[in-house]
């Protein structure tokens, strides 16, 4: 096997010095050598008069230091290469010198090069961990994407996803131990404590996803001091995040669950003994009621509450956090109370955290009992003498115009939450839109639910029947991917639209969104209600888990066909169609 040393002069930008070596290491992988890469030569003479001693060396490649000036002695063997050609083409560094500098008296020796050998895996290897708020759709979205730009480029890939229901995939010690990069593309807190001193990129889904290769190159051309996190920094790099919309969604992902939960529950209950199950003691209608609604639904807000004060203060914000947002579900406040709750307990533990001076003999007892006695304390006596009250006039006003919405209001409300849903599919409007119907079903507000599943089936489901309507518009790629689509729209994840609609967001995005808004005015303005919160077109097989049914089927439908033939004049032709 040929050898040869790669000597980079520590004047050259580390991004780049490692963009190099992982260029070199898989061109020599790839073509039978064995390279020795030494970075960062504060002194480049003497490493390559000590490379000049090894005559087993075939290659001696000088990357940022000029032969000419170096005091050694002249060779053949010598390769002075540009570094960005080195990172562009690492063949002919390795091959066939980009510039050979013979010094005066040593004529020129044609290198000879070695025997090709079977073309083998790129000796890259990257983890990485994807996790949404939500953690069911984007998750995997972007650990599609990263799989698919590691493909393409050769490099090897494993991705960890943490989604609704646990770590899929999960990363192992020797994995993250022997890669050559880590990635992170998460939009809620993931710890980078398994990461220690690997180097590693922390970004967002919706990166990974439009962006993969990028992301990938990113990563790679991190230098090791500014990404390894080390084990004594790991602390540092768990504060608490910031951005009240991150601190919404970490609730709104822990309650999703119960409502979910509490919500099928009810329908099933409603299934069996009819709209007055709950009052019939002791039969199996009444026990699905004391469970789903009883207990599930009493329960949501306190864990909507905690998990935004844990996102903001971390553990300590948990127990003042279910106290307020079980104060909130008390007094009647209701799921805008128990935001309100969830903020005020995290940001009151967090100051009286930072800002409390305590001796240190009582710094043991500063997260089991001072922090939370004294932030309960504040939270519960604010909520009962100065939020609840006003909070509660406000979310009973609220619900009450929603109870009673005429035609008109509900038409416009209808279009406004299925609009939303289509706006940026899984993106902040998406989700305060989702937020908002959710936080409805508790207080027996059923319209808004079934307007915001409804516009969020739509703007899938209209691009599966676009690329069946309308093959010429589509690719042979986006009609095969079009059967997917349809699958992902039943199952109400609007995200399955995000693909088509990135590719020419001014033209497919208005079809999309006045399709969603058709169908939520269709769905309020003639009474549709929906008891749960999620499942898409399967919920709809259970009885009387929604009100109108084929009312809210023609409301789908509706919105589905108008938006496909939006798609049909306005999308472009593509060339391989």
């Amino acid at each position: 096997m040929a050898k040869g040393i790669a000597i980079f002069d520590a004047r050259i930008s580390t991004p780049h010095q490692r963009m190099a070596e992982e260029a070199l290491r898989e061109a020599a992988s790839r073509h039978g050598y064995e390279l020795d890469i030494q970075r960062d030569a504060a002194d480049p003479a003497t490493r390559i008069n000590t490379a000049l001693e090894d005559a087993s060396l075939t290659r001696i490649i000088v990357a940022g230091a000029e032969l000419a000036q170096l005091p050694v002695r002249s060779d053949a063997r010598l390769i002075e290469c540009n570094i960005s050609e080195i990172i562009r083409h690492p063949e002919a560094a390795l091959g066939i010198a980009l510039e050979e500098k013979n010094l005066p008296g040593k004529e020129a020796v044609k290198l000879e090069e070695p025997a090709a050998s079977p073309a083998r895996t790129s000796s890259v290897r990257i983890v990485a961990v994807t996790s949404c708020p939500t953690g069911i759709a984007h998750t995997f979205m972007a650990a599609a994407a990263l799989q698919k730009a590691a493909a393409e480029l050769g490099y090897q890939i494993h991705v960890e996803t943490q989604g609704s229901v646990g770590a899929k995939n999960p990363l192992t010690e020797e994995e993250i131990r022997n890669c050559s990069v880590a990635i992170i593309a998460a939009d809620r807190a993931v710890d980078p404590a398994r990461f220690a001193n690997v180097r590693l990129l922390t970004t967002s889904t919706k990166d990974a996803i439009h962006h993969g290769k990028d992301v990938i190159a990113r990563a790679l051309a991190l230098s090791e001091v500014t990404a390894a996190v080390s084990k004594q920094n790991v602390a540092a790099e768990k504060k608490p995040r910031t951005g009240a919309y991150k601190h919404l969604m970490n609730g709104v992902s822990h309650m999703l669950p119960l409502v979910t939960a509490g919500g099928l529950l009810i329908a099933i209950a409603f299934a069996i003994g009819g709209v007055h199950a709950g009052d019939h003691t002791g039969t199996l209608g009444w026990a699905l009621m004391q469970i789903g609604g009883a207990t599930a639904f009493k329960l949501y807000i306190a864990v909507l509450s905690a998990f935004i004060a844990s996102s903001i203060a971390d553990r300590p914000g948990l127990a003042p956090g279910l106290i307020g947002g079980m104060l909130s579900t008390t007094i009647g406040a209701g799921f805008l109370g128990g935001i309100i709750a969830g903020f005020l307990a995290g940001y009151v533990t967090k100051l009286i955290n930072e800002k409390l001076p305590l001796p240190e003999s009582l710094q043991g007892l500063k997260p089991v009992l001072i922090l939370p006695v004294l932030s309960t304390l504040i939270v519960g006596l604010s909520m009962i003498f100065v939020i609840g009250t006003p909070v509660k006039l406000v979310f009973d006003a609220l619900t009450a115009w929603l109870a009673g919405m005429q035609q008109g209001s509900a038409l416009l409300l209808g279009a406004l939450l299925a609009g939303m849903m289509a706006f940026d599919m899984g993106g902040p409007v998406n989700k305060a839109a989702y937020a908002f119907s959710v936080g409805m079903l508790a207080s027996n507000v059923h319209g808004p639910m079934a307007a915001t599943m409804a516009g969020g089936m739509t703007p899938p489901l209209a691009i599966a029947l676009a690329s069946v309507l309308f093959k010429k518009r589509f690719t042979k790629d986006e009609r095969s991917q079009g059967k997917v689509t349809a699958i992902l729209g039943l199952s109400f994840v609007t995200e399955g639209a995000i693909p088509f609609a990135a590719s020419d967001p001014l033209r497919i995005l208005p079809c999309l969104i006045a399709g969603s808004a058709l169908t939520g005015a269709i769905s309020m303005g003639t009474g549709c209600e929906l008891m749960v919160p999620h499942g898409g077109a399967f919920v709809l097989l259970i009885p009387n888990a929604v009100t109108k049914l084929s009312l809210y089927a023609l409301a789908i439908v509706s919105g589905t066909v108008f938006s496909a033939l939006l798609l049909g004049i306005v999308k472009r032709k593509p060339q391989d169609a």
